[in-house]
């Protein structure tokens, strides 16, 4: 076991980082103090400087045990960023000082750094630190760019020889995050934006998603000609639409998103397929904030004038996970989810899951990163709430992405005995 003790400004007290100060970004780690005197009331403080540049900070007050440590695995936050025991809270309560703030940590070969200190009083100075590198890359993982044909996305390979599942990891804007951390537990995945630059907002064209399948498909390391797709947002229904058109998308796993084509027309092989799920900015709703609500935005897509705009996924061969937060604002992802799992029932089919979270956000990310609360919307324009209350959104995420690594294990085939010996 490795660990991390700081230069202390006090010889005596140690901030503590277990197992290590170097870990994945979706491992937890055990912030302890020792050193103090009994009963000492301190500040608990952490930073990181987002790939924009922008600082965020949080901060809670403990107070040390008669030995005089504490651990934050045991110990209760008494005010601060959070109130309470919660392990990783100074991770997902890091806020910015100005509003609307995401914290962009998309780009996978940098890890996260996050500077934890100690004071002696709030604005105190500092007793003891420590720096956690949370990486996105695991050892002998393989980051590739790939620029082929329509494809402008990133390839992580697991070490190894495999054989591996793929999955298609769809996101509204580039983003490796994700991509890199399922690669680190035995996927091969390809990364892919459905926008690039600003978008040219008339349609959306399939058949470039599935030039992306097609090119998982041939990889050498790939396991079966099975492909999974994880997707969120705008990216969701087109996950929904190649399982219901592209033949080889055996496992998609949709969060938060529409189960029509949403604002945008779907084309495939040169000809609209599906009509586009308009967005009616005179439902947007104000707060006191300044960030808007635009969960009540989108047409109904249950009314016969959009019906040409759902997704048709009786046809689809494949396994769907379903995923919603009941508290999105971005839009009613429950309500289609809800609409989903109706229609495949009533055509007789069995072949999906679904998991809600009742207090959870839009934002459903890998876990122990910062909690996004509001930021600016690219595409409408303005700064919007995404939901959620910040704890069980991130106890949400925990739960969730142990979820989705057991259902694309569950549903790409593969060679399971030789590729779970890698992992």
């Amino acid at each position: 076991m490795r660990e991390q003790v700081s230069d202390s400004m006090s010889a005596q007290i140690s901030l503590t980082l277990l197992p290590s100060a170097r870990c994945l970004f979706d491992e937890p780690v055990q912030v302890k103090v020792a050193g103090l005197r009994s009963n000492q009331l301190v500040t608990l403080r952490a930073r990181s400087t987002d790939e924009r540049g922008v600082v965020f900070n949080s901060s809670a007050t403990y107070c040390a045990d008669g030995s005089g440590e504490i651990d934050l695995n045991r110990d209760a936050s008494l005010s601060g960023s959070y109130v309470g025991v919660e392990p990783m809270g100074l991770l997902r309560s890091l806020k910015a000082d100005t509003s609307h703030k995401y914290f962009y940590k998309d780009k996978a070969l940098e890890p996260f750094v996050v500077n934890f200190s100690v004071h002696e009083e709030e604005e105190g100075g500092i007793l003891a630190e420590a720096t956690n590198e949370r990486c996105l890359m695991g050892d002998g993982v393989m980051r590739v760019p790939v620029e082929v044909g329509n494809i402008q996305g990133v390839l992580f390979t697991p070490p190894g020889e495999g054989p591996f599942p793929a999955v298609l990891d769809l996101g509204t804007l580039m983003s490796e995050k994700r991509a890199s951390l399922l690669a680190n537990k035995g996927f091969i995945v390809l990364a892919l934006p459905i926008f690039i630059g600003k978008p040219k907002l008339e349609r959306m064209n399939l058949d470039d998603f599935e030039e992306a399948v097609k090119f998982l498909q041939n990889q050498p390391k790939v396991g079966s000609k099975g492909v999974g797709v994880i997707s969120q947002s705008k990216g969701a229904d087109i996950a929904l639409s190649l399982a219901a058109f592209v033949p080889g998308v055996e496992a998609v796993v949709w969060i938060n998103g529409c189960s029509a084509s949403a604002v945008l027309p779907l084309y495939y092989k040169n000809r609209q397929i599906l009509s586009a799920l308009k967005f009616d900015m005179n439902k947007v709703i104000s707060t006191q904030s300044g960030a808007f609500i635009i969960k009540y935005a989108m047409h109904d897509s249950l009314k016969e004038e959009n019906k040409a705009s759902l997704v048709p996924i009786e046809r689809a061969s494949g396994q769907f996970l379903f995923v919603a937060s009941e508290d999105d604002f971005n839009w009613d992802s429950k309500a289609y989810m809800d609409e989903m799992v109706d229609r495949l029932k009533r055509h007789g089919k069995e072949n999906f899951e679904s998991v809600n979270y009742p207090e959870a956000g839009h934002y459903l990310e890998p876990p122990f990163g910062p909690y996004c609360h509001s930021s600016f919307h690219g595409f409408v324009g303005i700064p919007v709430l995404w939901g959620g209350e910040p704890r069980a959104h991130a106890a949400a995420e925990v739960h969730l992405w142990s979820k989705i690594q057991e259902f694309f294990r569950t549903h790409l085939d593969c060679d399971k005995t030789e590729t779970e010996s890698k992992l």
